[in-house]
């Protein structure tokens, strides 16, 4: 019998490489600013939280703060910037199109719940040709509420068409680990993605470190329900 369920997924950092044109971005408004670019190996850490808490982040790692209204400003531009160049080196990470494949097989289907915008979400997504794949994607201002609050990953699901009773969250940093947990539903840490907590850390119920390994922790926890 075919498994059945809604794994919803996290978006930079667990669907998609985006941390290139994310950083692109930041450091085009920060040289705006008269700033020096920020290394790519630091900002990833940053990524995750929206575009103004990015900005805020790499701001702090030039030893900078800004006022609000300046800080909106500067997010408005990286949006700007960010949105025509949003997918110039942004990739679906290795190994994702094939535990797609094998997943919806099983009859899972696939949603994103992600604190991006959704519009750029979409965009995105429909850039790399993964919105086909998907059946919600909902950003940090569909529901106006972001990621760990609970009400953003149920309804995602529920606009999906699922039950939380059939969902499993992926996802690589502690605002997935912990939308999950609230929500009451299992979670998959990636340990590819941006944090700067490790995930492994943050003890997610099952941990991958290659989206080849995707099905089959998800057939260890589809089993585990209905064992317990």
């Amino acid at each position: 019998m075919a498994d059945t369920g809604i794994i919803v997924f996290d978006l930079d950092g667990t669907l998609v490489d985006t941390a290139p044109d994310l950083i692109n971005a930041l450091n085009h408004v920060l040289n705006r600013e008269g700033l020096p670019a920020v290394p790519v190996d630091s900002a990833r850490k940053a990524i995750g939280a929206g575009a103004r808490r990015l900005i805020e982040r790499g701001l702090e790692l030039e030893g900078r703060s800004m006022g609000p209204d300046d800080i909106t400003r500067l997010t408005a531009d990286f949006i700007d910037h960010y949105a025509a160049h949003i997918a110039d080196a942004s990739r679906p990470f290795e190994g994702l199109e094939a535990a797609l494949d094998e997943l919806s097989e099983r009859g899972y289907r696939f949603a994103v719940c992600t604190n991006k915008l959704e519009w750029l979400s979409k965009l995105l997504l429909e850039k790399l040709d993964l919105n086909r794949r998907l059946v919600a994607i909902c950003g940090a201002d569909t529901f106006g509420v972001a990621k760990p609050d609970p009400v953003i990953l149920r309804q995602t699901v529920a606009r999906a068409g699922g039950q939380l009773s059939g969902a499993i969250m992926v996802g690589d940093a502690g605002p997935d680990v912990g939308v999950a947990r609230r929500a009451g539903i299992p979670v998959i840490g990636v340990e590819f993605g941006y944090t700067d907590v490790p995930i492994a850390e943050l003890k997610p119920d099952r941990l991958i470190g290659h989206m080849r390994e995707l099905p089959k922790a998800v057939r260890s926890l589809a089993v585990t329900s209905k064992v317990s």
